[in-house]
């Protein structure tokens, strides 16, 4: 239980600075760009902070199981992880909404596949790492 504790921890904290960064410098002004004046000057935290802890779980549950101490398949089972929950919320954007473009659901597909797998592997290290320490 400790192991999955301090897992979900690192990993909510790599993948949180991970997507930091790609919100609000890499991706920023393609977003803005794209999506103009329907998005939010300012996002919503609660949303936000939902989203992170129940992607994590997410994460937890169906990644690192299948991943003890085992840092590439941490990294192939969130990558899948995260390219089934990105694409879920992409592609459905593509189909209902008029703005949303094809560039833009491929391009977070990506980032979601890369920042799940990442993450998901830098954590199972990382908890590794750090059990280590303290044992």
């Amino acid at each position: 239980m400790l192991r999955y504790a301090v897992t979900y921890v690192t990993t909510l904290v790599i993948f949180g600075a991970i997507d930091a960064v790609w919100l609000g410098v890499i991706a920023a002004s393609m977003y803005r760009q794209t999506l103009g004046d329907i998005l939010l000057e300012k996002f919503r935290a609660g949303p936000a902070i939902a989203f992170y802890l129940l992607n994590i779980a997410g994460l937890m549950v169906f990644a690192v199981p299948a991943t003890p101490g085992r840092w590439q398949q941490a990294l192939l089972f969130g990558a899948l992880f995260g390219v089934f929950t990105y694409a879920t919320y992409d592609l459905t954007n593509y189909a209902t909404l008029r703005v949303w473009t094809l560039r833009l659901t491929l391009t977070d597909i990506v980032w979601g596949a890369f920042v799940s797998g990442i993450s998901t592997a830098l954590g199972v290290v990382s908890a590794e790492w750090i059990l280590r320490l303290f044992k």
